[in-house]
């Protein structure tokens, strides 16, 4: 796979998973530990939008700052993968890759798209089946968003998207609708 440089001022969808499908988050503190290494190295060079940690991959959605070198970016994402894997290595005494390669990293070129990708990545939850309701699910963005208090996402940017909260949570109640009925197809089949 080729994998392109991530360049100052664009929208990315960044995601991984764990080595052979396995579990790359363990236990609670692990999804905490992530997101504080999340906040120490990637926070100072993008924005965060959405995010969404599952038990075995996870799904960013960020924008590079306008004054990030390609360099001092890739070394950014290096040293979040490699502190987080050395922790679980060491935490559960295991060796040889957590994760199944470099982190995939797709470019997002439009407005619409953007959209679509916040609610993929909110509803994935409840699309692989680790919840039935993605609002129940602790480990995303989406109850960021509705709350009052402070966050390191851009909230205010993705809820103008949307229209403002309300459609916000319509959008979402629409994606996870319609993630029930492809469910309910295959039971039917």
């Amino acid at each position: 796979m080729q994998y392109e440089n991530l360049e100052p001022g664009h929208f990315y969808h960044v995601f991984n998973q764990g080595n052979n499908k396995e579990d790359i988050f363990y236990e609670e503190k692990n999804y905490a530990y992530f997101l504080d290494l999340l906040k120490k190295y990637i926070l100072p060079i993008t924005e965060i939008y959405a995010y969404c940690l599952l038990p075995n991959h996870f799904h960013l959605l960020l924008k590079i700052n306008e004054d990030v070198e390609s360099k001092k970016c890739a070394q950014a994402f290096s040293n979040l993968f490699n502190a987080y894997a050395k922790a679980i290595n060491k935490t559960y005494k295991r060796s040889g890759s957590l994760f199944r390669r470099k982190f995939a990293r797709i470019r997002i070129g439009n407005e619409e798209y953007l959209k679509k990708l916040v609610l993929y990545i909110h509803t994935n939850s409840q699309h692989h089946g680790i919840v039935d309701n993605f609002r129940e699910y602790s480990h995303s963005s989406y109850l960021a968003y509705l709350s009052g208090g402070k966050t390191n996402i851009c909230k205010e940017y993705v809820l103008g998207l949307f229209g403002g909260k309300l459609n916000f949570k319509d959008s979402h109640q629409i994606k996870s609708d319609e993630i029930d009925a492809v469910f309910n197809a295959h039971l039917l089949e």
